[in-house]
């Protein structure tokens, strides 16, 4: 490239001066660095925004707000209510697999929460209940209620209903049904599941793991929630039921207890 005579020439592409450099040449002051350029202003920032209350789970919770009592529906069974249940029965009774089903066969968004998975979720540490019942254990207890209370008033205030299962004594009434009473609310449903000894035994000796009980815990067990009868809650015997029919009577004694709730 020719230049004209007496112009000044180019300043050299060496370090500092090529086409990427970040400091500018000073006019007329070649290879001198002028003043720096001037900040950059700060990118603006925006505000958060806030979680849409149609989105599941971004529903504020009233603290320890208590789950009301659904209405009647206008249907057989409990129909598109929105309801909080807690199915009570012995190892064995076929908690975990009736509330599975009632919960998968209704017409309307329904969880399942079982106290014993939430204890599971303890890995190291955990205070397994073929070790006994001791205070550890009873933390333990006490802890998986509240996370599975909270877990039960969060589905509700989404619209979802639930059912959560447990093995409530009716002789221990602060750490059983009434602790569930305090993290749910009155209008939690309660229905006891009490099959015949025999058929827990049978039941019970099908299970594997910490689930499994010796014969003589589960007949202590099954003794202690005969104090059930002559409570006022609802009691389904389902030694002759098979799953189904199990689910099927669970959904007409919940549309009973709507109509008219137990006082417990």
């Amino acid at each position: 490239m020719q230049h004209a005579v007496g112009a000044p020439l180019p300043p050299p592409q060496g370090p500092g001066n090529g086409p990427w450099t970040h400091q500018a040449q000073h006019p007329g002051r070649p290879g001198q660095a002028g003043p720096p350029p001037p900040p950059m202003a700060p990118a603006a920032q925006h505000a958060p925004v806030p979680p849409s209350r149609e989105t599941t789970g971004h529903i504020q919770l009233p603290p320890g707000g208590p789950v009301p009592l659904p209405a009647p529906p206008a249907e057989a069974g409990t129909g598109a209510a929105t309801l909080a249940v807690l199915l009570i029965g012995p190892a064995g009774a076929g908690k975990t697999t009736v509330a599975k089903l009632w919960a998968a066969r209704r017409r309307v968004p329904t969880a399942h929460v079982s106290l014993d998975d939430v204890r599971e979720w303890v890995c190291s540490g955990f205070a397994d209940p073929q070790a006994g019942w001791n205070d550890h254990s009873e933390a333990q207890y006490r802890l998986a209620r509240r996370t599975c209370g909270f877990a039960a008033r969060n589905f509700l205030a989404n619209g979802i209903s639930c059912i959560l299962d447990d093995a409530v004594f009716p002789d221990r009434p602060v750490v059983g049904l009434g602790g569930w009473k305090r993290h749910v609310g009155p209008g939690l449903l309660p229905v006891v599941l009490l099959p015949g000894l025999e058929v827990v035994l049978e039941r019970n000796a099908a299970r594997s793991g910490n689930r499994r009980l010796s014969d003589e815990e589960v007949a202590r067990i099954h003794g202690r929630m005969a104090g059930w009868y002559g409570s006022g809650l609802p009691i389904i015997d389902n030694s002759t039921y098979d799953v189904e029919t199990t689910a099927r009577v669970l959904d007409d004694v919940l549309a009973r207890s709507i109509a008219s709730p137990p006082a417990w």
